[in-house]
């Protein structure tokens, strides 16, 4: 049986380091800690699960400091997590199962990212990224923000979900990181305009946005998943700023490089159409998204919302301006299978079920 280092690089995180260890602590055979400046309890709390607590100073750099903690580790691999992340306890059984039967001659597995839950527990956007990796191979994170480890190799998905459980989010850090990039005079990646341009956006800069999500696009290098995304991120940049003839001309563009449509994509065309009062066109794309199934294997994003209860419940919205309760029920019910709590859900089934005559 393989032996796991567990490598985290932390600061100021007594909120949830501890979560994140209880979930982790019994699977793996050692924890080395990175702290990179706390001034809270966060190397107290740390102690309690390890005499392995190092410290690194703080340079701006995530890929310096993460390549710090792979220093650290001492077994055959090496697992790493931030400290808002957690494993369910499904995902807890699946890692022992996986440390009991690893093939040693794997170098790298690769495992899904919850990054967001909604309130009933459905995932709402989940990536793929190499989790597991052997020591030996000596595998380096790239990047200063926005990080990836570079690994090539037998590498194998694993069918193991690492949750993210974020508390806040910290407003501005990666933009400032990008900012001094730009200060220096560094020459920009596709994947750095990509994710440039992801910061932009959720920090409300959207005309920049565009600008960095254009860049991307125009480079014939960078990953084609990128390019799919920089253009559906370009579009909902544009229905912020309301500009609805730029926003459906981005979404279209996606297809140039995805070929095929995403749900992403159909449940925002449909979403277009909708608010133009064009249900029928609204409904077409709704139903599109709904007949798609992500790719288990696809290491880009995926946002499952899109796939299951959304166009359903955008369907249900539809059908009712078209006056056609009865369908409009049935695509209710399908969202209330994902969402059997939601207020607006049972808002709607109420009152679709009174039109209808069902009501007790």
């Amino acid at each position: 049986m393989i032996t796991i280092s567990l490598c985290m690089i932390v600061k100021n995180e007594e909120e949830v380091l501890a979560r994140c260890l209880d979930t982790v602590k019994d699977i793996v055979d050692e924890i080395n800690i990175v702290d990179t400046g706390s001034t809270d309890k966060t190397v107290e709390i740390a102690k309690q699960y390890t005499d392995r607590v190092f410290f690194f100073e703080w340079i701006g750099d995530f890929a310096a400091a993460r390549n710090e903690s792979f220093k650290h580790a001492t077994k055959d691999y090496i697992l790493y997590l931030d400290a808002d992340d957690v494993l369910l306890e499904k995902d807890r059984k699946k890692l022992k199962e996986l440390k009991e039967t690893l093939d040693p001659s794997v170098d790298s597995v690769s495992m899904y990212y919850d990054a967001g839950t909604d309130d009933f527990g459905n995932v709402t956007l989940r990536y793929r990224r190499n989790r597991l990796v052997k020591r030996e191979k000596n595998f380096k994170w790239r990047g200063d923000c926005h990080q990836y480890l570079e690994v090539y190799g037998n590498i194998i998905n694993a069918d193991i979900s690492v949750t993210h459980k974020k508390i806040r989010h910290s407003v501005g850090r990666n933009l400032n990181i990008y900012q001094k990039k730009i200060d220096r005079g560094d020459a920009f990646s596709p994947r750095d305009y990509f994710y440039y341009g992801n910061e932009l956006r959720e920090n409300g800069h959207y005309e920049k946005a565009i600008e960095s999500y254009n860049k991307n696009i125009e480079m014939k290098e960078g990953w084609i998943e990128d390019k799919v995304y920089a253009c559906i991120n370009k579009a909902d940049c544009y229905r912020f700023l309301g500009d609805m003839e730029n926003e459906l001309r981005s979404l279209f563009q996606s297809f140039e490089f995805s070929k095929t449509p995403r749900a992403e994509t159909c449940s925002r065309i449909g979403y277009i159409f909708q608010r133009r009062r064009e249900y029928q066109a609204a409904i077409y794309w709704y139903d599109q998204a709904t007949k798609l199934v992500p790719d288990s294997n696809k290491w880009s994003f995926s946002y499952p919302a899109y796939y299951t209860w959304y166009p359903h419940l955008q369907m249900c919205v539809c059908y009712y301006n078209l006056g056609d309760f009865e369908k409009s029920y049935q695509h209710n019910e399908e969202a209330r299978k994902y969402r059997p709590e939601d207020k607006s859900v049972l808002h709607n089934k109420q009152l679709l079920e009174s039109k209808l005559g069902l009501s007790k």
